[in-house]
C-alpha cells in the first residue's frame, strides 16, 4: 500500500480522493530535521511552502517516489535532482490563481484608502485624534481610470487583469515569454465579456504604471531594487504577493519614507517566517503572513487537483 505524508496538510477531500483510492494517508506534521529519518517510511510527500524537499533529503529516502506541492511555486523543492532520481514531481498551479488575484484586490483597495495604518491607528488615537485621523486618511484615491502593471502574465496575472478591468482600471503586462493579451471576463449571471490587456516592456511597467504588481518565479535578484525604484512614477503603489526576494526590502523602505512609492503591499518576504522589523512596523506597508492561496475554495481545489495528479501518477 503506497503511503503518503501530506507534511504541510491537505484539504479533507483530496485526502478522501486518495483514502478511497488505497492509499494510506497521514497529515500529521514532521519537522524539517526529523524528516530525513522518518520520511523513509513514506512512498510520498506532499507540502506547501513550509517544508523543504532538497538533494540531502531526496539522497537521504531513496525510498521516495512522489513530490507533490500544493500551490503554484515550486521553489522549495529540487525538482530538476529529484526527476533525476526518477521521482515525480507535481504542482498545482490553476488551482488557487483567482485566491491570490482577490487578495491583490484587497490589498489595493485597503491601501489606497489608508485602511492598515487607519486600523493600527484609531484602536490607539480614535477616541482622542479623531478629526487629526480624518484629516490624515482624507486623501484617498480611486481605482477605476487608473494604470496596472502587471509583471508576470501566468495564470494569476491574468486573474489580477480580470478583475483590474472589471473594475475599470487600464492595464499593461509584461512577461519574459510571448503571451496572450487577449480575456473572458466572467460577469454576474455568467454573462461573458471579451477584453485585453496591452503587451509591453518591463521598463514601461515600471515607468508609466501607478500600481504595479509582481507574478513571477524568484529569481537571482531584486526585480524591483533601487534602480528601478528610482525610475517609478511618484507616489506609485507595490503589491507583491508573489515570492519574496522580487522588491528590495531596503530599497522599498527608502523609497517610502522619500514619498517615490506610496505604500506596499507584501504578503511574502525575505526572511520567512521572520520579516525584518523594518518591514513589520512601517506605517505604509499593509501585512498579510503568505495567505494569497489560504481560502477554504483555493484549498479544496489544490486537494483535489492534487489528489488527482498522485492517484495518475501511481496508478499509470
Amino acid at each position: 500500500m503506497i503511503k503518503i505524508l501530506a507534511n504541510d496538510g491537505i484539504d479533507p477531500i483530496g485526502k478522501k480522493m486518495l483514502e478511497d483510492a488505497g492509499f494510506t494517508v497521514d497529515t500529521n506534521n514532521i519537522p524539517q530535521d526529523e524528516l530525513p529519518a522518518k520520511l523513509q517510511a513514506y512512498d510520498a510527500i506532499t507540502v506547501r511552502s513550509a517544508t523543504k524537499v532538497r538533494k540531502a533529503l531526496i539522497d537521504a529516502c531513496p525510498n521516495l517516489k512522489l513530490i507533490g506541492r500544493g500551490g503554484v511555486g515550486v521553489d522549495n523543492i529540487d525538482v530538476d535532482y529529484a526527476k533525476e532520481k526518477g521521482i515525480g514531481v507535481y504542482n498545482t498551479p490553476a488551482s488557487s490563481s483567482l485566491s491570490v488575484a482577490e487578495l491583490v484586490f484587497a490589498s489595493l483597495f485597503g491601501c489606497v484608502r489608508f485602511l492598515p495604518d487607519s486600523n493600527r491607528k484609531m484602536p490607539v488615537d480614535g477616541n482622542t485624534k479623531f478629526n487629526d485621523l480624518k484629516k490624515a486618511y482624507a486623501k484617498g484615491v480611486e481605482l477605476r481610470g487608473k494604470t496596472l502593471g502587471i509583471v508576470g502574465f501566468g495564470r494569476i496575472g491574468r486573474e489580477v487583469a480580470k478583475i483590474a478591468l472589471g473594475v475599470g482600471m487600464d492595464v499593461i503586462a509584461y512577461d519574459l515569454y510571448p503571451f496572450n493579451p487577449e480575456l473572458e471576463l466572467t460577469l454576474g449571471g455568467d454573462i461573458k465579456v471579451k477584453a485585453s490587456v496591452k503587451t509591453v516592456s518591463l521598463e514601461e511597467v515600471i515607468t508609466t504604471s501607478d500600481f504595479i504588481t509582481l507574478h513571477t518565479p524568484f529569481i537571482d535578484k531584486a526585480l524591483l531594487g533601487k534602480e528601478e525604484l528610482a525610475k517609478t512614477r511618484k507616489g506609485v503603489g507595490l503589491v507583491n504577493i508573489s515570492r519574496g526576494g522580487l522588491i528590495d526590502e531596503l530599497a522599498l523602505v527608502d523609497a517610502l519614507n522619500s514619498g517615490q512609492v506610496s505604500f506596499a503591499a507584501l504578503d511574502v518576504f525575505d526572511n520567512e517566517p521572520t520579516p525584518r522589523e523594518e518591514i513589520l512596523k512601517h506605517p505604509k506597508i499593509s501585512l498579510t503572513p503568505h495567505i494569497g492561496a489560504a481560502t477554504n475554495e483555493a484549498q479544496e481545489r489544490i486537494g483535489v487537483e492534487l489528489a488527482s495528479l498522485i492517484i495518475g501518477h501511481f496508478k499509470k
